[in-house]
């Protein structure tokens, strides 16, 4: 068992295709991971993106970033930990982590902010009480910061 603190996670395959010339997972990739755990997160909490379009909302990813520890091979299992740990005025944070299924190796760390958004117009606007209070429920109380 991994070490992670995240009450989700969601099982991924790196791929053939996943890798490089090198034979390990090609760096651009683990954003894919990293939003294979979010859109599964979503569903998890009862806010997928169904439901957020029905609030007129979307997401504007505005800032990521991935720290790699260890390297990934093909045909290897991973499982993506994901979480919301802030949620702000007009943002969210996800966190992830990836752990190696065979050995509980961590290998990557990272996050993605979002602005929550009128789905027209793109224009920022408050993150609906909907996703706010589902993100609670499953996660309890965060911290709200401006933003």
């Amino acid at each position: 068992m991994n070490q992670s603190s995240f009450k989700f996670h969601v099982p991924v395959k790196v791929r053939y295709n996943d890798t490089d010339a090198q034979g390990h997972v090609y760096f651009g990739q683990y954003y894919s991971f990293f939003d294979e755990g979010l859109e599964a997160y979503l569903a998890e909490i009862g806010y997928d993106y169904p439901a957020m379009f029905a609030d007129e909302t979307d997401l504007i990813f505005a800032e990521s970033h991935c720290t790699y520890k260890s390297t990934a091979k093909w045909p290897e299992m991973l499982n993506v930990h994901t979480r919301i740990a802030h949620v702000g005025r007009r943002s969210l944070r996800f966190e992830f982590e990836l752990w190696a299924q065979n050995d509980n190796r961590l290998v990557a760390t990272g996050y993605i902010a979002a602005v929550t958004a009128d789905r027209q117009t793109f224009k920022p606007q408050p993150v609906p009480e909907k996703l706010r209070q589902a993100v609670i429920s499953y996660e309890g109380e965060l911290t709200s910061e401006s933003g």
